[in-house]
């Protein structure tokens, strides 16, 4: 077996946690390069003369190939394994990026930016179900919710960070600097992750203490993408059939919606209806994203301090979801005050709860069968980033027949409510999902075979 596993010790090493910073960084820069089209809009838009439902369909551009593309992404990073697919994915999605910060130079600029953005959302396809195998495979159970809003707490860190920074860049040179910027960027990480990244039993400067480590904590180490060719496509019927998973897919794709309010209308929401200026809006939008990274961070270590005290899984997981998603309604309350400093304030309790409720992968991790990690993931984001089309066309449709962000508004705060309701009655007690009999007697079989050849 070709595994290398190096200074053996008692100590164990801790190169799971180097991993993390490169899960982190590779999210933050999968958010930034979807964000980078919100921040470029009210500009290119007034350039390129796109109205409003226009740009509804540039930003669902993304989500229709994200979505149609999160099981075959599944099946890739079961084939091919998480290191290789995230890496190649993270220097092609940035490649993309580039591209896009010269489609003012073709008369069809509309139709060039649909194709760059569809594109980008299929490379980008496979990523949170590879941050979800990896953090399977590198962590322990009771790591693996602080991991989770780890990973997850880097769109608010895109947000609130890269937001100031990509509207200063549009003040200082153009709208097109945005996406030059941002793509070579995410080239230059993306080649490091090929670099550094690997499965724990391949990486040179992991400890056996440490493997054991993370086995006995309820890790799968070992996981191999070889150990699932067994998967068959009719096999995701127990997993869409399950009442846990369906209420689990419509709860995060309650969540999902508010995210995606914000990575594409809320700067234009901030310059058009609250008539901000530019810069003020990139100051103004990362607020509420610093206090969703703040609950992200809280989210995940109240589910860990939770398990540690011995309540059940469902509660630790359960109480942070449901929480979150019953204050993040709170956004509604922007239709009813006046002053900036009150739309700040209620932007960010409403990102802040949103944050604190998004352990969802997290719970996929815990409740998935083990050997089809990366499908069931992108089952997962499937339903979930259904809304990454739902989102920018509603509120677009809505903007093109009202005029107004407030029933905008109405509809993102809703989905809270819907997410809370769904996690009440219909998740039920979180477990492990077991894979059909049939499908484990064929990946026993097949273990068997590739081990004669090897």
């Amino acid at each position: 077996m070709a595994t290398t596993v190096a200074h053996q010790s008692t100590k164990p090493s801790r190169v799971r946690f180097t991993i993390l910073i490169f899960l982190f960084l590779a999210t933050v820069f999968n958010y930034v390069d979807r964000a980078t089209l919100s921040v470029a809009a009210p500009f290119m838009s007034k350039e390129l003369g796109f109205d409003a439902v226009t740009m509804g369909w540039a930003f669902s551009a993304f989500g229709w190939a994200y979505v149609a593309m999160q099981i075959p992404g599944g099946w890739l990073l079961d084939k091919f394994g998480a290191r290789l697919v995230y890496g190649v994915g993270l220097v092609a999605w940035s490649a993309l990026t580039f591209m896009q910060g010269y489609v003012q130079l073709f008369a069809q600029s509309f139709a060039l930016l649909f194709i760059l953005r569809f594109l980008m959302g299929m490379v980008e396809a496979p990523a949170f179900p590879a941050n979800s195998r990896l953090s399977v495979q590198w962590f322990p159970n009771n790591e693996r919710g602080f991991v989770t809003s780890v990973y997850s707490a880097a769109q608010y860190i895109a947000l609130g960070i890269f937001t100031p920074v990509m509207t200063l860049i549009l003040q200082t040179w153009s709208w097109h600097a945005i996406f030059h910027w941002a793509g070579a960027v995410g080239v230059v990480l993306g080649l490091l992750w090929l670099w550094y990244v690997r499965d724990p039993l391949r990486h040179k400067q992991v400890n056996q203490a440490e493997i054991d480590y993370i086995r006995a904590g309820g890790g799968i180490p070992d996981l191999s993408h070889k150990k699932n060719l067994a998967f068959r496509f009719r096999h995701l019927k127990p997993l869409i059939a399950n009442r846990m998973m369906v209420g689990v897919y419509i709860g995060q794709f309650c969540l999902t919606s508010i995210t995606w309010f914000f990575l594409t209308w809320f700067p234009t929401y901030l310059y058009q209806d609250r008539g901000m200026s530019i810069l003020k809006v990139g100051l103004v939008a990362s607020i509420p994203a610093i206090a969703g990274f703040i609950g992200g961070m809280l989210g995940g270590l109240c589910s860990d301090y939770l398990l540690r005290k011995g309540y059940d899984l469902t509660l630790a997981r359960k109480l942070p979801v449901m929480a979150g998603m019953i204050f993040s309604a709170v956004i509604i309350l922007a239709n009813y005050v006046t002053s900036d400093i009150a739309v700040i304030i209620v932007m960010s309790v409403a990102f802040f709860a949103k944050g604190f409720g998004n352990i969802g992968w997290c719970i996929l991790s815990d409740t998935s069968p083990k050997e089809v990690l990366g499908v069931a993931g992108g089952l997962f984001n499937f339903f979930g980033n259904i809304a990454s089309i739902a989102t920018p066309l509603v509120v677009g449709l809505i903007l093109a027949k009202t005029g107004s962000f407030n029933l905008a508004i109405l509809y993102v705060g809703m989905m809270g409510i819907i997410g809370a309701i769904s996690y009440l009655f219909i998740v039920g007690p979180l477990k492990r999902l077991e894979m059909p009999q049939e499908a484990r007697q064929l990946t026993h079989t097949l273990q068997a075979e590739q081990q004669q050849q090897e």
